[in-house]
């Protein structure tokens, strides 16, 4: 994937969270990444998460997503991960 649009949750991630897109594109495109898809904690089962390493912060992100079409995803959301979602990625490498 090469990048979400993040036209309406880039402010909202950097405001909340202190997390640039360009970070949360790096975790996305992790090719260790893992998706989770739809999100567990997803109320309308249309977001996804997920959980990738960002080099240039040097830091386990999980991004939230949500399907726009086919291949393309709206960018709602990251942060830097929780022990849970920081598990998660390493158990499964």
């Amino acid at each position: 994937m090469s990048g979400a649009d993040w036209t309406y949750g880039a402010q909202h991630m950097w405001d909340n969270h202190k997390v640039a897109t360009a970070e949360a594109d790096e975790a996305v495109n992790d090719i260790d990444a893992v998706w989770f898809d739809p999100d567990p904690a997803s109320r309308s089962n249309r977001s996804v998460r997920v959980i990738g390493y960002s080099h240039s912060r040097r830091a386990i992100l999980t991004v939230i997503l949500v399907h726009q079409g086919e291949e393309t995803h709206y960018g709602a959301n990251g942060w830097e991960s929780n022990p849970a979602d920081q598990r998660r990625y390493r158990e499964a490498q």
